[in-house]
């Protein structure tokens, strides 16, 4: 770039307009802006490989969700959890808030939801991969795993989806741990990702602000103590009823969204 701009702007050329100026400036930032875009893209790549080749992992895990009100408060709902995953059919994960206590399980046929608090639990048949299992989650029951995208078989997939803009924002540091931070741009969401750097590329940090909802509030993931391989404690997948909890219907379970009681969803935009 130093050497272009030197050319056009040697004794031989007899004016420089501003326009010309401009030109040449806006072509190093298109440039910048074309390998920034790149290096995002590869680094998601790096890191969607590396959890896909991740037969056993684990992590704990903390949550805020934002609400507005209908007077344009904004608030936060703040919640803690702990997941372990063992491909292609296994899955543990624990929420807690103010307002949840619920532990789940799939042992690769049965998905069980336990509510602590009240002591209650519900089973469905979902027979099928983690990937359908997460999709059923979402799609069918409304209860979405936090992160949920980034534990696919091929999280680029459903993240790049729909991407209409890529920036590079540099690194930042997210529980102590150094990380590539990138910011991607939808039609309905922007989203942000923090990636760990070195030989496990694993995302620290992911949040999803919606752009359809007035307010635009922000839901976000921070990953810690993550683990992977042969340091993922063995688990139990099956539900064991220790507690004699109560059987019902997965859709009288309640605290499915970490909200209180008394909120009610609003329209979009």
């Amino acid at each position: 770039m130093e050497k272009i701009a030197r050319t056009f702007i040697a004794p031989s050329v007899t004016r420089i307009t501003g326009v010309g100026l401009a030109l040449i400036v806006s072509l190093g930032m298109a440039e910048a802006a074309h390998a920034d875009e790149a290096f995002a893209k590869s680094q998601l790549k790096k890191m969607s490989d590396y959890m896909s080749a991740q037969n056993k992992l684990s992590f704990n895990y903390d949550t805020i969700l934002e609400v507005v009100t209908k007077d344009q408060q904004r608030l936060a709902l703040a919640g803690s959890g702990a997941v372990v995953i063992n491909r292609p059919d296994k899955l543990r994960s624990t929420r807690s808030s103010g307002f949840a206590d619920i532990e789940l399980l799939f042992d690769g046929k049965t998905l069980t939801l336990l509510g602590k608090g009240k002591n209650i639990y519900s089973q469905v048949e979902v027979p099928g991969t983690l990937d359908h299992l997460l999709d059923v989650l979402r799609d069918k029951y409304n209860r979405p795993l936090p992160g949920a995208d980034l534990f696919m078989s091929n999280p680029q997939d459903q993240l790049m989806a729909g991407v209409t803009n890529i920036k590079d924002l540099g690194s930042g540091v997210i529980g102590g741990v150094e990380c590539d931070h990138f910011a991607f741009r939808k039609k309905e969401v922007d989203w942000q990702i923090w990636i760990a750097q070195g030989e496990q590329p694993y995302p620290c940090r992911y949040s999803i602000t919606s752009k359809k909802v007035a307010g635009n509030p922000q839901y976000s993931i921070q990953l810690r103590d993550w683990k992977s391989g042969d340091t993922v404690a063995s688990e139990d997948f099956v539900f064991n009823n220790s507690t004699d909890a109560k059987k019902i219907e997965l859709k009288d379970l309640p605290n499915a969204e970490d909200l209180p009681g008394n909120f009610a969803r609003g329209k979009t935009k």
